[in-house]
């Protein structure tokens, strides 16, 4: 055996018996529940890989409590679960699983802002418990999305991808990012705004920026009272990008219209979070790359990473 593995969420055996025939695996047995912190630890004591979820703390001190890792492969795009200077410093390799993901992400966010476009969840709910009496002229109407405009904070892979469905819906597009898309505007006519200006004239702002020291609480207060009081905000990037107690008060007073949260910045998120109680407040439970077929790319690309480095070979996707 070339050594131990830790895999810290239970995963499909088609995903995890290829690495069974190399290495020694210890996988968590339940998939509803993660490790606790101190679970993780105890279990990673001994490992030279660990294949960590998005929500797994892998922090200073747990990275300088294992002498034997060599690589932790996160099963996402985002990475910021993981102290990767103090990885770096430990000639830890890092990676992660980006590209695969990209369509289904981009759908998952154009769907969520059409739901919250349609109050279509609401709708819905209403439907469900027997609260559907008959039918009104204004009963339900929500906001149209086919030609209006579409801000999104973060044009990598996937706002592209986001901004290319866009068009089909004839939206005007407006994007901000730390570099110009230069060909991108010139081949799906893409326009670059400052931040302040994208949310005043955005009708649907959507995020899709990493989070960083620089885009935590990026969007807060001043940021919301720049929006049109009919305008809408789609999360499908991090929760910390959002001061979630400013979007409360923001949706609370009509400040702005709705928004659609597909990330919280505590997940799993309390069932009394004050968002939750909110109808104008579309919500789901991190599901954006969640389709069958991109799970287990992701998967294969984790299995690809790990089986890398633990043959002394330079692995795909190394973010240090």
């Amino acid at each position: 055996m070339l050594g131990k593995i830790l895999i810290t969420r239970k995963l499909p055996d088609e995903v995890v018996n290829p690495l069974k025939e190399k290495f020694e695996v210890k996988m968590w047995h339940r998939d509803d529940v993660q490790m606790s912190y101190e679970e993780l630890k105890t279990e990673a004591k001994d490992v030279r890989a660990i294949w960590t979820m998005l929500s797994d703390k892998i922090d200073r001190a747990l990275i300088e409590s294992l002498p034997d890792l060599k690589v932790i492969s996160n099963l996402g795009v985002g990475y910021n679960n993981i102290d990767v200077d103090a990885a770096k410093e430990h000639g830890i390799i890092v990676t992660n699983t980006p590209g695969v993901l990209t369509e289904t992400t981009a759908d998952l966010a154009f769907s969520l802002l059409l739901a919250t476009a349609r109050r279509v969840m609401e709708a819905e709910h209403d439907l469900r418990a027997g609260k559907w009496k008959s039918r009104s002229p204004m009963q339900y109407t929500g906001m149209d999305v086919f030609g209006t405009t579409l801000g999104i904070i973060g044009m990598g892979r996937i706002g592209e991808a986001v901004a290319r469905r866009a068009k089909g819906f004839n939206m005007n597009v407006l994007y901000h990012n730390r570099t110009r898309k230069m060909e991108a505007e010139k081949d799906f006519g893409f326009t670059y705004a400052e931040l302040d200006s994208l949310l005043k004239e955005s009708d649907f702002v959507v995020l899709l920026t990493p989070l960083t020291s620089e885009t935590r609480g990026l969007i807060g207060e001043r940021e919301l009272n720049l929006m049109k009081e009919t305008a809408a905000i789609i999360n499908v990037a991090r929760g910390g990008i959002i001061d979630e107690q400013a979007l409360y008060e923001a949706l609370m007073t009509n400040k702005i219209w709705a928004a659609g949260l597909d990330v919280f910045e505590v997940e799993p998120v309390p069932f009394d979070h004050p968002l939750l109680t909110l109808p104008n407040v579309t919500v789901l439970p991190h599901i954006g790359s969640a389709s069958i077929r991109t799970r287990l790319a992701m998967m294969q690309l984790n299995v690809e990473a790990i089986e890398a480095v633990l043959e002394n070979k330079e692995p795909k996707n190394r973010v240090v």
